[in-house]
């Protein structure tokens, strides 16, 4: 069976305080025509929503949206564009990747998009490059550094990994995201994983963001304190 693969876009936005000078019925507004485009692609698509208000100072929300093609993945940020927040609002930072079936994984069923309600409460995701003589080694030699890697990560059932592809597609190799309930899980993981082969060659993975996985109006709700309320 061909292998079925998703395009996977995560979206930082950083919102300009002049927004919040607006008046409660202009944000109000805003924030309803920017959940309206966001429903329009989440009707058939994946999306979800997130809150870095108190976990960075460079973003404040980011929008995680996966398709099977890019099409719908451009629709959504033009009606995106087209809402009254972006007006003041810019893309902070932004990685286009792709799922696929990694050649390391022992467990090749594992599906390549999210699971409907499995969010966790948070969700930190960081883009990667290796360093370019990992690419050089033996497939067999590559298979064992990863064995003790993926034997770490097994220590820690409470994290979840969810890696996608941008080799060719966007500046960085990987966009690593990881499902965690407990924060504290997720750094003594990190941690512990310092000291394996496999860190050695690793070339970046910064910036990380910690994300707090909330609903698209409680995200855009914690931009200035104020609920989104019913048109007038």
């Amino acid at each position: 069976m061909t292998e079925q693969r998703n395009f996977v876009k995560y979206t930082f936005l950083k919102v300009d305080p002049a927004w919040r000078r607006r008046s409660a019925e202009e944000r109000g507004a805003d924030k309803r025509e920017f959940i309206a485009a966001c429903r329009e692609f989440g009707g058939d698509h994946y999306l979800r929503a997130y809150s870095l208000v108190g976990t960075r100072g460079d973003c404040d929300l980011m929008v995680r949206a996966i398709a099977r093609t890019l099409e719908p993945i451009h629709e959504l940020h033009v009606l995106l564009n087209q809402s009254g927040l972006m007006r003041f609002a810019e893309v902070a930072h932004s990685y286009l990747a792709m799922t696929k079936e990694s050649a390391y994984s022992d467990e090749p069923d594992k599906p390549l998009e999210p699971r409907p309600g499995a969010d966790s409460k948070y969700f930190i995701v960081y883009p990667m490059w290796k360093r370019r003589d990992w690419y050089r080694l033996p497939a067999e030699e590559r298979m064992r550094v990863m064995r003790e890697h993926i034997e770490v990560a097994r220590r820690f059932p409470g994290i979840e990994t969810n890696t996608a592809y941008s080799f060719g597609l966007d500046d960085q190799e990987f966009v690593v995201a990881f499902d965690a309930d407990d924060p504290a899980e997720f750094l003594d993981l990190v941690q512990e994983l310092r000291a394996t082969e496999s860190s050695t060659y690793t070339e970046s993975e910064t910036p990380i963001f910690t994300c707090i996985s909330v609903s698209l109006e409680r995200a855009l709700d914690a931009l200035d304190g104020e609920r989104v309320g019913a048109p007038a």
